[in-house]
C-alpha cells in the first residue's frame, strides 16, 4: 500500500470518528430552563425539550402529561429560533459552552421574559420524613380580584415530589411541579404562557401556606376541614356568571375573520342548540377549553349543535389576526369564530351578562335561542376529577337541550 493511499485511508477514517460541527451543536434532549418574569424580578423554572437539528428543530413546553410543541424551529450556527404559532410567541436563544441563553418573545402580550437554560440533570435523593400534603385544599383568598372568596388547591404527591394546580373561577393554573426541601415544597410551571412559581409550607396546625411568586400567603385548609368550620367556599362556576333577562334570546352580532357580519338572527342558529363561548387566543384556559368544544361539535353538530366563539383579541390581532387563525388550525376548529373587540370591551360588547368577568366564560343557549346555563371559567387537565366532571356535565347538558322539540318561535324576536 503506497503512502498515499494510507493517508486517504486514514483522512476518511478520522471523518468518521471525529464528532462533526453539527453534532457538537446538537440540543436534542431535556433542559432545566428558567425564564424571568415581573421585570426580571422573578425566576421561574420549568423542564423544556428540545429534538431535531439544523432547519427541523422543535422545542416542546410542559403542562403536566402535555406539550406545547414549536411549529417552527431552527438550530444555525449556534442560534436557536422557535416559533409557537398558535400562542403568537416565539423563543431566540444563543447556543454556548452547552447553554442556552436568550429570550422568549410574547408578541403582542408585552415586554419578552429573558430566557436561560442548561441540560438536565436529575434531582438528588428527595428528603427524609416529607410531610404528606396529597389531597384537596381550600384557599382562603378573602376577595380576590373576581369577587372569590376562595380556590381549590389539588396536589399529588409521590414522596418528595408533588404535582399541583390552583383552581379558580376562571381556570386552572395548569400542572406545577416540584418537591420538598427544608420545609417546604417548591413547585413552578411555565407552558408557554401563565408563569408561576408556588410554595407550600405545611404548618403545626395542619394547614398550608400557600405563596404564589411574592405575593402574600395564603392559608389553605383540607376541603374538608374547611366545610366543617363553615368557612367560605370557591365559588360555584355554574352559578358565577348568568344573564339580565333568561325570557330574551341572546344577542351577538360581530365580524368573523373574513371581515363578514355574523348575527344570531342569521337562518345557521334558528332552531339550534347554541353555544356561545367567551374567550381569546390569548387565553390559557381557551386553549384548555377550545378541544372540548371541538369535540362537541364533531359529535352533535349533525344533530343540531352550532358553536360561536367571541373571541376578544389585542389591538394588533384585530387588525391581523395571525394567532388566532393558527390556534383554529391548531385545534381544528372549524365552528363560527367572531371578532367583537378587545378584551377590556367584554362587558360593553356583552351587555346581557352578569357578573361576566372570566375568560373563558359560556354560555348554553336552547332551541328557542334563550340562555338556559352559564359557566364560568374551564377546568383543564391538571384540574384532575374536575375536569372530568366539567366534561361530563357539559356533554349530559347538550345531550339535554338538543332532545328538546325545536322552538316554535323565531329567536330573532
Amino acid at each position: 500500500m503506497t503512502s498515499k493511499v494510507s493517508a486517504l485511508i486514514l483522512a476518511f477514517v478520522t471523518l468518521l470518528v471525529i464528532p462533526s460541527r453539527a453534532g457538537a451543536q446538537s440540543v436534542t434532549g431535556l433542559w432545566d430552563a428558567t425564564v424571568l418574569v415581573n421585570n426580571g424580578a422573578l425566576d421561574v423554572p420549568f423542564r423544556f425539550e428540545l429534538s431535531g437539528s439544523g432547519a427541523n428543530v422543535k422545542g416542546s413546553f410542559f403542562n403536566g402529561d402535555d406539550k406545547t410543541t414549536s411549529t417552527s424551529g431552527s438550530l444555525e450556527n449556534g442560534k436557536l429560533t422557535l416559533n409557537f404559532d398558535e400562542l403568537g410567541t416565539s423563543l431566540e436563544a444563543t447556543l454556548k459552552d452547552g447553554r442556552l441563553e436568550g429570550q422568549y418573545s410574547r408578541g403582542t402580550r408585552g415586554a419578552p421574559y429573558p430566557f436561560a437554560a442548561k441540560r438536565f440533570v436529575p434531582a438528588a435523593a428527595g428528603e427524609k420524613n416529607v410531610p404528606s400534603i396529597a389531597g384537596l385544599w381550600n384557599v382562603q383568598v378573602g376577595k380576590s380580584s373576581k369577587g372569590e372568596s376562595a380556590w381549590q388547591l389539588i396536589v399529588r404527591q409521590s414522596g418528595a415530589e408533588v404535582s399541583a394546580a390552583i383552581l379558580r373561577i376562571d381556570g386552572d393554573t395548569g400542572t406545577l411541579t416540584g418537591s420538598y426541601r427544608d420545609g417546604t415544597f417548591a413547585l413552578s410551571h411555565f407552558s408557554g404562557a401563565r408563569p408561576l412559581r408556588l410554595q407550600l409550607t405545611p404548618g403545626a396546625d395542619g394547614t398550608l401556606a400557600v405563596v404564589q411568586n411574592t405575593d402574600t400567603p395564603l392559608t389553605a385548609l383540607r376541603a374538608e376541614q374547611a366545610a366543617s368550620k363553615g368557612l367560605p367556599q370557591p365559588s360555584d362556576p355554574t352559578r358565577f356568571t348568568s344573564v339580565k333577562d333568561p325570557t330574551e334570546p341572546f344577542r351577538f352580532s360581530f365580524p368573523d375573520l373574513d371581515g363578514k357580519t355574523v348575527s344570531n338572527t342569521d337562518p345557521r342558529f334558528q332552531g339550534k342548540v347554541v353555544i356561545v363561548a367567551i374567550g381569546g387566543s390569548w387565553c390559557p384556559n381557551c386553549h384548555d377549553e377550545t378541544p372540548f368544544l371541538v369535540e362537541l361539535y364533531k359529535k352533535y353538530r349533525k344533530q343540531g349543535l352550532e358553536i360561536v366563539e367571541l373571541s376578544f383579541e389585542e389591538e394588533a390581532q384585530i387588525k391581523n389576526p395571525v394567532r388566532v387563525k393558527a390556534f383554529n388550525k391548531r385545534y381544528g376548529v372549524d365552528y363560527t369564530v367572531l371578532i367583537p373587540g378587545e378584551p377590556k370591551e367584554l362587558n360593553d360588547k356583552v351587555p346581557q351578562g352578569v357578573n361576566l368577568n372570566s375568560f373563558p366564560t359560556t354560555f348554553f343557549l336552547g332551541r328557542d335561542g334563550r340562555v338556559r346555563s352559564a359557566h364560568a371559567g374551564f377546568a383543564g387537565k391538571a384540574s384532575g376529577k374536575f375536569h372530568v366532571e366539567l366534561k361530563e356535565e357539559v356533554t349530559a347538558l347538550v345531550e339535554r337541550l338538543l332532545a328538546e322539540k325545536p322552538a316554535q318561535t323565531s329567536a330573532s324576536k
